[in-house]
């Protein structure tokens, strides 16, 4: 029922015009990982257990990270500045296979201001000032550019990258695709609801990744889990 209502309710914002119509552009075989909440569409026929993974973007939920450990046994690396993430990720046990950094991911490496939720009991906050976040709730976090990461860990090449960043996805994608790493897979949550122009900075998303030669191949009901492939 909480499907069939999330499905409407998508439609009726795309036919307002309230969201942009995101729309698959490649007919592939693909599978949803995680839980309804955390989860994305993941094109799994060339991941085994020497796939590498990356996360950004952990809250309380690792459901998706659990799930492609569980079915390929390989490495996935979990980043997020967020101090309950921190807190939460460390007081209980995960699978070895799972490897977290306890800093984001942003255009350039260094210490900058973090956003609190503006609800206390929320936990994702976001460098960016959005419609969730409290600009009096100030923190510093070590944030790290796609480039520095991909040198610490030597990795040249990554099967998936999932970004859930809370807005800062639209700041920085240009980044992450200019990285020394070849990027198989890039899943996105979009956040165009935290934004006046939310519109126009998806289309300015999708425009990017289509340039890099990346296709849309999953796309969740709520239209804001959105999974590429370069092709």
């Amino acid at each position: 029922m909480k499907k069939i209502i999330i499905s409407l309710k998508t439609k009726f914002n795309v036919a307002t015009g309230k969201i942009f119509n995101v729309k698959k552009e490649i007919d592939i075989p693909y599978k949803w990982y995680g839980n309804e909440y955390g989860g994305f569409y993941v094109s799994d026929e060339k991941l085994n257990k020497d796939s590498v993974i990356y996360s950004f973007g952990i809250g309380e939920d690792i459901s998706f990270d659990e799930a492609l450990i569980n079915k390929f046994g390989c490495k996935v690396f979990g980043f997020d500045p967020t101090p309950k993430s921190i807190k939460w990720i460390r007081s209980r046990k995960n699978p070895v296979e799972f490897i977290f950094s306890p800093f984001g991911i942003d255009e350039k490496s260094g210490i900058v201001e973090f956003l609190l939720p503006k609800k206390d009991n929320y936990v994702s906050g976001s460098v960016i000032n959005q419609i969730n976040v409290d600009e009096d709730k100030k923190i510093k976090v070590n944030m790290k550019c796609l480039s520095d990461i991909v040198k610490e860990m030597d990795h040249k090449y990554l099967d998936i990258l999932k970004i859930d960043i809370e807005g800062a996805e639209y700041k920085v994608l240009d980044s992450i695709l200019s990285a020394p790493v070849e990027i198989h897979q890039i899943l996105i949550e979009i956040h165009e609801r935290f934004f006046p122009d939310g519109k126009e900075k998806t289309k300015a998303l999708l425009d990017t990744l289509h340039k890099y030669g990346y296709k849309i191949f999953g796309v969740s009901k709520g239209m804001e889990e959105l999974s590429f492939i370069k092709i």
